[in-house]
């Protein structure tokens, strides 16, 4: 069962509830005090410009623990070359536009809609979400962003402009910040082969619980 949410009541259904596909329930807005509960309760809005905003708790959750992230010895002798400069929150908004605005292999547009641009900015600005950018000189060549909830950090999109830059961002992600857990949300090839892996709803909202 999909619910519809209602649009002044922020609460949510229980997440187990949610379809197969992880699908939980449509409508609401994208408030801060929304979007805040909702990732307390390990869900996430993901939806186009053309669909009402579609909220998800998977299943199973695609993690990575940051003492098993997975670094090749091509990505351990870039690192060592230097060739990128790694900052933190100093250019959320040029990141989440580089995330909305990169062609990606196999996908037609971007998930990012305006709105949602404007609200995670909005979260940066007090000081809920936060990105690593990835510089090569004065070029911004890739970066990642997310919201952080109980020292997990919920990773919402990377990008890269320059050949493994979004690599060197989650790998800094995860050897510098001390985080708990990176939040992947969903799989793909490129977060399995540095070493992300899947987990039970239940053991993700443990972990998220703090427990």
């Amino acid at each position: 069962m999909i619910f519809q949410l209602d649009d002044t009541n922020i609460a949510f259904p229980d997440p187990a509830l949610a379809e197969d596909d992880g699908l939980l329930a449509i409508g609401g807005d994208l408030s801060a005090e929304r979007l805040q509960l909702a990732y307390r309760l390990g869900i996430f809005p993901w939806y186009s410009d053309d669909e009402p905003i579609c909220w998800f708790s998977p299943h199973e959750r695609c993690v990575i623990f940051p003492n098993r992230i997975y670094v090749s010895n091509k990505m351990r002798k870039l690192l060592s070359q230097q060739t990128f400069r790694i900052s933190f929150d100093t250019a959320f908004e040029r990141v989440i536009a580089g995330c909305k605005n990169i062609n990606r292999k196999d996908q037609p547009g971007t998930w990012i809609t305006d709105e949602m641009e404007t609200s995670y900015s909005g979260l940066h600005g007090s000081g809920l979400a936060h990105s690593v950018e990835v510089w090569q000189g004065e070029e911004l060549a890739g970066g990642i962003y997310g919201l952080v909830i109980n020292n997990i950090f919920c990773g919402e999109s990377m990008f890269s402009e320059r050949p493994n830059a979004s690599k060197v961002a989650l790998i800094w992600l995860c050897k510098e910040n001390n985080y708990t857990l990176i939040d992947c949300q969903v799989p793909n090839d490129h977060l399995m082969s540095m070493g992300a892996e899947m987990i039970s709803r239940k053991e993700y909202l443990k972990i998220l619980s703090g427990e």
